[in-house]
């Protein structure tokens, strides 16, 4: 069942759930500075990773709209699994990106 705007609203701003999203947010942009250099919009994503790495509260900022609007999350609200919140996080950089 999904979650309710009210739920939503009050995942955004959990403190847990934000801390959850930053680390994935850091793990992937881990992964995007050991790309290699011909990965489409390479520059850009890599831009994204650095700006992350230091500081990964704006990256948490950027994408927790379209991670709490997922509809893995909506489906497990905070009880999703780390590997299905790292796919949604990534998912959300990636269309932002």
């Amino acid at each position: 069942m999904a979650l309710t705007y009210e739920d939503t609203y009050a995942l955004m701003s959990d403190a847990v759930f934000r801390g959850r999203v930053n680390i994935a947010c850091v793990n992937f942009a881990r992964y995007i500075t050991d790309e290699p250099a011909n990965t489409p919009a390479h520059s850009t994503r890599v831009r994204w990773a650095q700006n992350t790495l230091v500081n990964p509260e704006v990256a948490v900022n950027q994408v927790i709209p379209t991670v709490v609007t997922d509809g893995q999350v909506q489906a497990d609200g905070a009880a999703i699994t780390d590997p299905n919140l790292q796919t949604t996080v990534e998912t959300a950089v990636n269309k932002l990106l």
